[in-house]
């Protein structure tokens, strides 16, 4: 079967033979070589077709782009077209395994055309839809595999801007993972110079800064994360972002039974990070991480660590009643604890790994210098007391039902506060806050903590 690529052509199939459309008159072969013989995706300016290749003895399958002209909007034409050839130029400069190869780029009935190299296999979205979420040696192997392609791309001054499951496909045969659609990757010829540009990629996996139109090598790492925790969950990552609090709750989201490690969480978190400092700078030094990481996590029982926790720190804020210092300090020596970088929030599914010895010193200490006013102890008791009422407990120690930011928090820093005000709850992520004293009250029985 051979098709027409004219856009408005009302029959467009035609015999393996046809040398002309047999509705509009329109030669079917392109650049008369490549024979289109079917549609396997559209986008926003133009269709991928299946073809053959018809000057090669045995006629190799290809798949080719076509752009469509747009009537009316001369300037997104112009920006597609601009686009288009970037990705041909772009394909051209990268040639690697895990990249399309270009065969062709043409102009032909005032269309413009891309042959690539047909991947055969299937995306990682089809994946998911076929066979479910991913679990963790999946994702793991996703990011060893899209960092060394992006460490490629990047040495190359190329982004890529449309990292997503729809843009990853697995081959067949050998399996391996090859990053596709190009024809929004940006030349970064300048990284000094940056300046806001068009926004392009798609909303769901994009960047805070390509929000605002400027991409670095880091955008794509973002993506990749984003990436990664959708095809863990297969929740939409808009869903993924809680906007209130501005943080991610992927975790939350986890279908039952299914657990990831503390080590891939701390890549993703730091992927996902929504300050470009904080984020990792580069698909090389992502890469460093994941094969570094073992040695500086190593699986020790009860979370023992090679450096001990310092807590003079939050026992002098405590002592001289900074109490909100003294709480964000206890932020991060949680963080440490867990191994978690500075900052990170902390799950109700953390609480459970929290190491016996260290939530007791931090107990302690609020509990010591409070007078027994502050302390996880005080709080739990207040949640037994209330028979596991989320919404009483809340009332009772003065917080709001969900959780917010220091400035929203109406939180009371002195001893004036409610008991069990503090330490506050906002270290805690996730969607679902009410786990948190539950968590909380489970774990500090199983270390035999009390006040």
């Amino acid at each position: 079967m051979s098709y027409c690529t004219n856009i408005d052509c009302l029959r467009p199939q035609n015999s393996d033979s046809s040398r002309f459309c047999n509705s509009c008159g329109q030669e079917l072969l392109l650049k008369q070589r490549y024979r289109p013989l079917a549609i396997i995706g559209r986008g926003g300016f133009g269709r991928t077709f299946l073809a053959i290749d018809e000057h090669l003895p045995d006629q190799p399958k290809c798949a080719i782009k076509q752009l469509c002209f747009q009537e009316g909007n001369t300037e997104v034409w112009h920006k597609a077209v601009k686009l288009f050839h970037q990705e041909a130029l772009r394909l051209n400069e990268l040639e690697h395994s895990q990249i399309p190869k270009l065969l062709a780029h043409f102009e032909q009935n005032q269309k413009l055309y891309i042959v690539e190299e047909l991947v055969d296999g299937q995306t990682l979205a089809q994946e998911l839809q076929q066979k479910g979420v991913f679990q963790e040696p999946q994702i793991w192997e996703i990011l060893k595999s899209l960092l060394v392609t992006l460490q490629f791309i990047h040495s190359r001054q190329v982004i890529h801007r449309d990292i997503k499951p729809e843009n990853i496909m697995r081959r067949s045969v050998p399996g391996d993972l090859v990053l596709i659609d190009f024809g929004v990757a940006k030349f970064a010829t300048n990284m000094r110079q940056l300046r806001t540009g068009t926004i392009v990629g798609s909303p769901e996996y994009i960047a805070p800064e390509q929000m605002r139109g400027k991409a670095l090598p880091a955008s794509d790492l973002y993506s990749l994360g984003v990436t990664c925790i959708y095809l863990l969950t297969a929740v939409s990552p808009f869903d993924l972002f809680d906007i209130t609090n501005d943080r991610w709750v992927w975790q939350e989201h986890l279908p039952a039974k299914h657990t990831v490690s503390d080590r891939l969480c701390e890549i993703l978190d730091k992927l996902l990070q929504n300050a470009i400092s904080q984020r990792f700078q580069s698909a090389t030094e992502a890469l460093q991480t994941l094969e570094q990481e073992p040695k500086k996590l190593p699986n020790i029982p009860n979370y023992q660590r090679l450096t001990p926790i310092n807590y003079t720190p939050l026992r002098d804020l405590l002592a001289k009643g900074k109490w909100q210092l003294a709480d964000r300090e206890t932020w991060d020596l949680m963080c440490q604890a867990l191994a978690k970088p500075r900052g990170s929030y902390i799950f109700s599914s953390d609480i459970d790994k929290f190491p016996c010895e260290d939530l007791e010193t931090i107990n302690h200490l609020w509990v010591n210098y409070s007078h027994g006013r502050f302390g996880f102890s005080v709080q739990t008791l207040i949640f037994k007391h209330v028979n596991g009422d989320y919404g009483i407990f809340c009332h009772q120690v003065g917080w709001h039902i969900y959780n917010s930011s220091y400035a929203n928090s109406g939180l009371n820093f002195s001893l004036k506060a409610p008991i069990g005000h503090l330490p506050s709850r906002i270290s805690i992520g996730g969607s679902q806050p009410w786990r948190y004293p539950n968590a909380l009250t489970v774990k500090l029985a199983a270390c035999g903590i009390g006040v």
